[in-house]
């Protein structure tokens, strides 16, 4: 196992990183690394889940996606304080389990997690902006063919449109911003942070008084639990449900990825876990109450309005929007576009910010292209990762629909959340007298049901009929990277 305190290659960067990430930004960017469009959306899907257990198994499925989530992040505290590097999550597993295991991450997060999910989110910011731009369209003028993925209903059609043109410029960009400096990029994460938290606030506290209908309150907390079957037979239904939530909720660990660049990094980067995936996780619940208090949880997919649609078939699943046009009327698609837009501009800037950090950890271990381990002279920035990084996302974006691509990497996403943890015993057991500024919450308890509800979602979404091609295709992109790391070790250039 690689040491921890293992001497840098020769060939240093030209200058350190800029610790410009404070208290507050650090904070920002666990919020609005996870903050989106997803808490807007997935609950109809959610919802038509989970049918026949009613809006008690909605709930349920968001206050254990939170707990996941808080759970996580207070076993990463502890790691993260013990070895705030560049690269963080990556760092972890190098260092708790193999370099093999930290590579196949970078691996994964760069072929498809990170960059899977920046594209998805550009092309949400560009479909929402279409709301206020008619001429954003997702209509294809240059084709370029189609690609059949396995698992998914119908061929993508790959091409360039309105959409995507716009965004491919959100991502050139923002990654030209966060180039200049992480002061600058931390800053805008912070004032996007701010404005998201205010609008989701603003969406509960109103539609729990304001724009609460007491007539559909009564009706969908009268039927709580609907009428399935509670026994342990729910598990797997709650499990393959949780999705969507996990995917809403996920990103929290990019903090870790610039803990080279936190202020006081031992003391600031356990209270960002924390406060960021508990403040997140709280306005999600509320925010599902909030639409529980406005829209009835049933509801008929050919439905004439609104009302009738109900959360579980809201049109194109925007549950958010439904429920603001029940409070406003018809100006509520505007008010929600905008919302989204502030979102996904906050949520990207995060991602584009926290990916090039794992591959400059990567590159310095000679596991990456040797460029990527190097800052800008000036502004000490990991420019190659960032263009990197925005260049094959850029590509991911001529397919334009990423819902499928998300589902495959839902699997994979979870295997090293449960790595990672299984680092966290691994090095209590191995180092035991490194130095631990901050130790796990609830050790060794809350960690090992951490560990073990992670290992129950994977053998629910491998038994699942709709998400085992997504889990395999998942395990394959992982697979994959085992012979790439192969010739890494060899020396040889991709």
């Amino acid at each position: 196992m690689a040491s921890l305190t293992q001497a840098e290659p020769v060939t240093s960067p030209p200058s350190e990183f800029i610790r410009g990430i404070g208290p507050l930004a650090a904070i920002s960017l666990v919020v609005g690394s996870m903050i989106g469009s997803g808490i807007f959306i997935v609950s109809a899907d959610i919802g038509r889940q989970v049918s026949d257990w009613g809006p008690g198994a909605l709930l349920l499925v968001w206050l254990v996606t939170g707990a996941m989530t808080v759970t996580g992040a207070l076993a990463y505290s502890e790691l993260a304080a013990m070895m705030p590097k560049a690269g963080g999550q990556y760092v972890f597993l190098r260092e708790g389990l193999s370099p093999a295991a930290g590579f196949l991450y970078g691996w994964t997060l760069f072929t498809v997690i990170q960059t899977g999910t920046i594209a998805a989110v550009a092309v949400a910011f560009a479909r929402f902006l279409g709301v206020l731009v008619p001429s954003i369209t997702p209509d294809i003028f240059f084709p370029l063919g189609s690609l059949a993925l396995p698992g998914a209903a119908d061929p993508i059609q790959l091409g360039l449109s309105p959409q995507r043109v716009v965004a491919v410029l959100m991502i050139a960009a923002l990654t030209a911003i966060n180039v200049l400096g992480v002061r600058l990029g931390a800053a805008i994460q912070t004032a996007f942070s701010v404005a998201k938290i205010g609008a989701l606030a603003v969406l509960v506290l109103l539609g729990l008084t304001l724009f609460r209908r007491p007539d559909v309150a009564a009706v969908n907390f009268s039927n709580f639990w609907g009428t399935g079957d509670w026994s342990l037979a729910v598990l797997p239904i709650i499990g393959a449900a949780m999705v969507g939530s996990l995917f809403s909720s996920d990103a929290w660990n990019n903090v870790t990825f610039a803990a080279a660049e936190v202020r006081n990094p031992t003391r600031n980067l356990p209270r960002a876990l924390a406060i960021g995936t508990g403040l997140v996780s709280a306005l999600y619940i509320l925010a599902n109450v909030a639409y529980l208090n406005i829209l009835p949880f049933y509801g008929d997919p050919n439905g004439t309005d609104v009302m009738a649609r109900g959360l579980q078939y809201a049109a194109q699943d925007r549950v958010g929007t439904a429920a603001i046009e029940v409070a406003l009327g018809s100006g509520a698609a505007a008010i929600m576009a905008v919302a989204i837009l502030f979102s996904t501009f906050g949520c990207n800037n995060g991602l584009i910010l926290a990916g090039p950090r794992v591959y400059y950890a990567m590159a310095r271990d000679n596991l990456f292209f040797a460029r990527a381990g190097t800052l800008h002279p000036t502004y000490r920035t990991p420019v190659f990762g960032l263009v990197a990084q925005a260049l094959w996302t850029m590509v991911l974006c001529l397919s334009g629909t990423y819902s499928e691509l998300l589902n495959y990497v839902v699997f994979a996403a979870l295997i090293f959340y449960l790595l990672t943890t299984v680092s966290l015993f691994r090095l209590r057991r191995l180092q035991p007298d490194l130095p631990r500024p901050v130790r796990a919450f609830g050790y060794p308890v809350l960690p090992a049901l951490y560990i073990m509800a992670i290992a129950f979602l994977l053998v629910v979404l491998l038994a699942d009929p709709q998400q085992r091609k997504f889990s395999a295709l998942g395990l394959l992109i992982v697979a994959l990277g085992i012979p790439v790391y192969a010739l890494w070790r060899r020396g040889r250039t991709l």
